[in-house]
């Protein structure tokens, strides 16, 4: 599989050149097999599967079903097959395997290909609802004050209960310039939050270096982008060059990016062929093994501490994680998102589409992050009480920790 695997908190696609046929297969039972699409029958299932309630219930709409209004259009044998795909991609209890149909497809394309304007959240879903993942640095969410694990409760005039990502993500992008109205809910707090936001363009900053008191080098890194390694191993000169031996990589709000960023990241702290991630994709192929180049420059005598909360996702996690196994550095902050999964976009008809769940990450210890994410070694909760006047509770234990 192809290393520069893009593991982001909402987009973590792969676009694979695989023709992927779909049918039903044909089974027992009173099925009208006279009423059944001829696209159906093409049956590539090894196992037999009963579709007599299924049929039995196309034939009832068909025979019952009453349209609002004699304005409503027909809806075609086509976008009934496309209904049930759709339902049959749900009932896998994933939301991020989602079926898209031709308008859906196109729209789904373009997104992940072109240039739009957006408010520079990162969104996600979690426990079954619609999440921030985190609001991106220099962005329109951030600036509006919405935070990491806010829930979106509508876009506009939609509410979000039962609503995909992707279907949330075109709903929130559009024109720059124009606006769009989120809902949130968000932990110890009563009242609904409605934000107006105005999307713009989103350039997304990925390192910023610093030096606190204490000989402390901080970087923080917002994404893993593909120029994300070369920006790191500069901050990691900056920091070699400043003679500190106390490092701080701040992770907080870094919903992720590409596999390969993390793995050449990682690298610098692990020598040669230690694991850093593993693809496990279940019993029906043997698990990839993601492992360190070696670079490993550093030695035991450094002091580092890792920053993570729940906006620290995929690629993020990844990082971490290995550096927690490893016991590389310490994790300070809150437990992480938990987006460990690896999704696939697989052709089903020349217009048609399939994002697929395909595999989960594992840590080096063999810890799923889908499961529940990454738990830090300290835990220090941002409260109202603890962060006025840009107290950063979180980077000031980092500090104690390094600095005792």
């Amino acid at each position: 599989m192809n290393k520069e695997r893009y593991t982001q908190a909402l987009i973590l696609v792969l676009i694979a050149a695989v023709l992927f046929t779909a049918g039903f297969y044909v089974g027992k039972g009173n099925s009208s097999l006279k009423n059944a699409p001829m696209g159906l029958l093409n049956a590539t299932s090894t196992e037999s599967v009963d579709l007599g309630a299924f049929w039995k219930a196309w034939n009832l709409l068909d025979q019952k079903f009453s349209p609002g209004s004699s304005t409503t259009p027909l809806i075609s044998n086509q976008n009934k097959i496309w209904g049930a795909i759709q339902g049959l991609a749900n009932s896998y209890g994933d939301p991020y395997t989602v079926f898209f149909p031709p308008v859906e497809s196109k729209s789904f394309e373009e997104e992940i290909t072109g240039s739009f304007g957006g408010v520079g959240m990162e969104i996600g879903i979690q426990d079954g609802v619609l999440t921030v993942v985190a609001p991106l640095k220099g962005t329109p969410a951030e600036a509006a004050g919405i935070k990491a694990g806010d829930k979106i409760i509508s876009i506009g005039d939609k509410s979000t209960l039962n609503i995909s990502t992707d279907e949330a993500i075109g709903l929130i992008r559009g024109e720059v310039g124009t606006s769009v109205v989120v809902t949130f809910g968000r932990v110890g707090v009563k009242e609904s939050i409605t934000k107006t936001l105005v999307r713009a363009n989103i350039e997304i900053p990925t390192v910023d270096t610093k030096i606190l008191p204490g000989g402390v080098f901080v970087i923080s890194l917002y994404s893993f982008s593909a120029n994300s390694p070369n920006l790191f191993r500069g901050a990691l000169r900056e920091f070699v060059q400043s003679g500190a031996d106390k490092l701080v990589l701040d992770l907080r709000n870094n919903p992720g990016g590409y596999l390969e960023a993390a793995l050449d990241m990682a690298s610098w702290f692990l020598s040669t062929g230690k694991v850093v991630v593993t693809e496990n994709f279940g019993d029906k192929i043997s698990p990839e093994v993601y492992r360190s180049k070696g670079y490993d420059i550093f030695t035991d005598k450094l002091k580092f501490a890792i920053l993570v909360n729940e906006g620290s996702a995929s690629a993020s996690e990844i990082l971490a994680g290995a550096m927690q196994d490893h016991k590389k550095a310490i994790l300070i902050g809150n437990k992480t998102f938990g987006k460990g999964s690896v999704q696939e976009l697989i052709p089903v008809t020349s217009d048609t589409s399939l994002k697929i769940t395909v595999a989960h990450w594992f840590t080096p210890s063999g810890k799923s992050i889908s499961n529940s994410g990454l738990t830090p070694d300290i835990e220090v909760k941002l409260i109202v009480g603890n962060t006025k006047d840009g107290v950063d509770p979180q980077m000031d234990a980092a500090v104690k920790y390094l600095t005792k």
